[in-house]
């Protein structure tokens, strides 16, 4: 077991497209981030069992010291990580869940897969279902952890160039507000802001209180409303990579009418799962926002 006090513990499985090839998206996930996971976090990882096969296959984290395993997937390791995500216990919960997606797998859409993420966003976890959302989440924890910026993934922070799209439900529209107000100068950064409906209008609004009525009118570019097709118009973006961030704050607890069009928005950004970054959790968000600010004033 493990050999020091991981600051984190993170969960991490992957579908077989991510697994197999020396290309696949596990293999540049742990290859890139190595450092960011073996010298700065040193997490305690919880692997389902054929994810962890692969990585010993790759011959990826060699002798990390801070591994435990999970049963394969048909055997209930994905249903276990859904209960250690809700585990109250500090030192067997979760704090963070690595997923990797293949949008055509089924194994995707079954319960325990919907559960996860779900759960996650309930417990304010991070659920990561894409490569750059797990690269992005490990370079930032360990710039937080004090670590020097990894210089390759510079392009990807360099916001002038950077897009990001802002999608809000109904009960969560004042907190996408709020977190906007607050950390206005960080949008602000970036090339262009997408938002769906009612979101983009009322962000708008803001900008124009902020940067003036001129200048803050077309702060974002709106889109029709989610359940119109405003998250289909978004998920064209991302798969044309011109979107790679999306901030979607989702509230887990009432039923949507259009649950298929914010599926195809998810599934959009796993099919370019190299690009897309998603984030769900408006816990995390804050988070995200603050090491954001200080990995752009350290890269």
């Amino acid at each position: 077991m493990a050999s020091t006090s991981p600051h984190y513990r993170i969960g991490l499985a992957a579908n077989r497209a991510h697994l197999d090839s020396p290309e696949s998206a596990l293999v540049q996930l742990l290859a890139g981030a190595h450092d960011a996971i073996a010298l700065h976090l040193r997490p305690e990882l919880i692997v389902i069992g054929r994810t962890l096969d692969a990585i010993a296959t790759h011959g990826l984290l060699k002798d990390y010291p801070n591994i435990e395993r999970f049963p394969y997937g048909r055997h209930g390791g994905l249903m276990k990580l859904v209960a250690r995500v809700v585990d109250a216990d500090p030192a067997r919960t979760l704090d963070a869940v690595i997923y990797l997606i293949d949008p055509v797998d089924p194994s995707s859409t079954f319960p325990e897969s919907v559960a996860l993420k779900r759960q996650c966003i309930i417990h304010g976890k991070p659920f990561l279902s894409t490569l750059a959302g797990a690269r992005e989440w490990l370079e930032l924890e360990a710039v937080g952890a004090g670590a020097a910026p990894d210089a390759t993934l510079d392009p990807m922070f360099d916001l002038a160039n950077e897009n990001i799209a802002l999608i809000a439900h109904d009960a969560m529209k004042e907190r996408m507000l709020a977190l906007a107000e607050c950390h206005f100068d960080i949008l602000d950064r970036f090339a262009t802001r997408y938002a769906t409906g009612t979101t983009g209008r009322l962000l708008n609004e803001l900008a124009q209180k902020i940067k003036g009525q001129d200048a803050g009118r077309h702060w974002v570019q709106p889109f029709l409303s989610g359940p119109m097709g405003g998250d289909a118009q978004i998920a064209e973006l991302i798969l044309d990579r011109h979107c790679r961030r999306v901030l979607f704050l989702e509230d887990p607890h009432v039923a949507r009418q259009h649950e298929a069009d914010i599926q195809l928005l998810e599934r959009a950004a796993r099919t370019v799962t190299d690009f897309a970054c998603c984030v769900s959790e408006r816990y995390c968000i804050e988070r995200w926002f603050s090491l954001l600010r200080k990995r752009s004033s350290t890269g």
